[in-house]
């Protein structure tokens, strides 16, 4: 049998095995079904941060839902069990392959900037200067407005099978019953402890008694569930205009100060027309060529997709497999490091920004660049940007530190029947976004407004990442497919604010070049470079970097960069599903019909 019989016939049997099937129930909040970070068949699969929001892609595939389906439901499942992360509050990228019509298609629904934003809505009037930053995060000001739910709608528009309050119904069922909090979750509510003691409802939801729960406990919000409740019964409207976004409005523009509190923080100038008029983007990808693979990633707003690409390019230039591991990691990093210095200085929201996408991810621009990597040694960071529309000479040169603010997200993925993927990265930015959970709905609010240059960081050059109303707040998320001979091989992405980008390249470098199994490209220790005097690290990177020490390197140790979420594709259909085996306490990887 063929491939694409092979397929057909898996989705045939999916639909009628499941056809007069109810959703099974989640298991019981005491006993969750085991975390597996690895799982390999067929018939779809789905890798996510947490047993419950895999358990519900899996749930909606098995009903014949479509990716696009699986992947609302376990967005909307990670609102609830992954809440510091991702939820309705937030927003997000979606690459999405179909299978039928063989096109990879993507749906910005990045949060915006209020209308009444403007350059300089981060400066304190007070003083003339930039808000501190972390003044900034826990305030009004720094949410934009959700493209979260509006996502969640174009995407099952587009290529769902099922209704909207269908792919609802998990994260209900979670959110009603509860979960059994894990020991990451309440390392998250700890390291926000404070923050959230200033708004008494954040506090109420995630500090019951006035106190962390304690790991196991069992952690329910039916606020969230009486909000997903009213989105089916109402549809999007009752969050973009309705009496969610009422409530989102009040929440941001008068924040639910604990009569305690010890900030003050700034007002935030979202208004309810804010919500009313926003719209997701439908664009075209990101599209480059590493070593006969086509790479496909995510476009301005996002930067993951040109920068992912361009660091490519410039490694195309050099014979990595013939190196040994220190000079592969160093041309790695270095490659990184360029590539960086390109984003900072070139990459913005394309509507109100001019983005030299074409030129960036350039065979020429990129030799140009590759030119400047010696192998001796480390290049002096920062380095300066490069000018893609006239590729210039091998002298390289130093350029002023900028901001890196962008901190956390997570990624899933998720594959069908029918051979259709997609790779979705969602996000409500720093851990615990502004901290503000919206009264009696039961989700926090982004803080993703901060991912803007408070002030010009590029000199006398204009700064492509500086606030205006309607834009976008340049990101870093590369949820990514990569095609070989023409048929999808790997999706993969991961959270991690502006070190995505590096754990992406880093994967594909592993996977393609170091010669990995996937499982290992995603377990290897990580280090990022993003033009930055010090590389980041994990430890175990660091322990085995003597030899990158030797040419220049310096490093700064982080516990655990990323958070990655993969699928591999054979020739026949089969698909290996891989997470993090330690990293945040491991993923969750599940598939229809296992095999060994």
């Amino acid at each position: 049998m063929g491939a694409r019989h092979r397929t057909a016939a898996l989705a045939t049997a999916v639909v009628a095995m499941t056809a007069a099937v109810v959703v099974p129930a989640e298991a019981t909040p005491h006993r969750p079904p085991a975390k597996t970070p690895i799982a390999s068949g067929y018939g779809g699969a789905v890798v996510s941060d947490t047993v419950e929001s895999t358990e519900a892609g899996l749930a909606v595939l098995r009903r014949g839902g479509s990716a696009a389906d699986a992947a609302v439901a376990v967005a909307a499942t990670l609102g609830v069990t992954d809440p510091f992360v991702a939820g309705l509050g937030g927003g997000g990228y979606f690459v999405h392959y179909d299978a039928r019509t063989r096109e990879v298609s993507t749906i910005d629904g990045r949060e915006t900037t209020p209308r009444a934003g403007d350059e300089k809505m981060f400066i304190d009037p007070a003083t003339g200067q930039p808000y501190p930053f972390a003044t900034a995060v826990t305030s009004g000001l720094s949410v934009g407005t959700p493209g979260m739910l509006a996502t969640w709608d174009r995407a099952l528009k587009r290529w769902g099978r099922l209704s909207l309050s269908d792919t609802l119904r998990p994260a209900i069922s979670v959110a009603d019953k509860g979960f059994p909090l894990t020991p990451a979750l309440r390392d998250q509510i700890v390291s926000n402890e404070a923050r959230l003691k200033q708004f008494t409802s954040s506090a109420e939801l995630f500090l019951p008694g006035g106190k962390v729960p304690d790991a196991g406990a069992v952690l329910r919000n039916p606020d969230l569930a009486d909000t997903y409740r009213e989105i089916s019964r109402k549809g999007t409207g009752s969050f973009y205009g309705g009496s969610i976004g009422r409530d989102v409005v009040d929440a941001v523009r008068n924040p639910p100060l604990a009569p305690d509190a010890t900030i003050d923080p700034p007002r935030g100038r979202m208004a309810l027309q804010d919500l009313k008029v926003y719209k997701t983007i439908d664009q075209d990808p990101t599209r480059s060529s590493y070593r006969g693979l086509d790479v496909y990633g995510m476009a301005p707003s996002s930067s993951g997709g040109i920068t992912v690409g361009e660091a490519l390019n410039i490694l195309e230039n050099f014979d990595l497999k013939g190196m040994d591991r220190t000079q592969a990691l160093h041309h790695y990093l270095e490659a990184s490091k360029l590539a960086f210095a390109d984003r900072g200085r070139h990459i913005g929201d394309a509507r109100f920004v001019e983005v030299p996408q074409k030129q960036l991810l350039s065979d020429e621009f990129a030799a140009s660049r590759a030119c400047l990597i010696d192998p001796a040694k480390a290049l002096p960071a920062p380095v300066a940007p490069g000018d893609p529309f006239h590729p210039g000479s091998c002298e390289p040169r130093t350029a002023a530190p900028a901001p890196d603010n962008e901190v956390h997200t997570n990624h899933f993925v998720v594959s069908d029947a029918w051979g259709n993927i997609v790779t979705y990265t969602n996000t409500i930015e720093q851990l615990g976004g502004s901290a503000i959970v919206v009264p009696d709905r039961g989700f926090l609010l982004n803080n993703e407004l901060t991912d803007f240059n408070f002030a010009p960081t590029q000199g006398e050059a204009p700064d492509p990442n500086l606030p205006a109303a309607g834009k976008r707040p340049r990101s870093s998320m590369s949820p990514t497919l990569v095609f070989k001979d023409g048929r999808p091989w790997l999706a993969v992405g991961s959270p991690g604010g502006s070190t995505i980008i590096t754990t992406v390249l880093q994967i594909l470098v592993n996977r393609i070049d170091l010669g990995m199994s996937l499982p290992d490209a995603l377990a290897a220790p990580r280090a990022s470079q993003r033009n930055t005097a010090a590389v980041t690290a994990e430890p175990a990177f660091i322990s085995g970097a003597g030899g990158l020490t030797a040419l220049g390197h310096t490093f700064t140790a982080q516990k655990e960069i990323g958070v990655a979420a993969a699928l591999e594709f054979d020739r026949w259909g089969k698909v290996l599903a891989v997470g993090e085996q330690a990293r945040r306490g491991g993923t969750s990887a599940g598939v229809i019909f296992p095999v060994r």
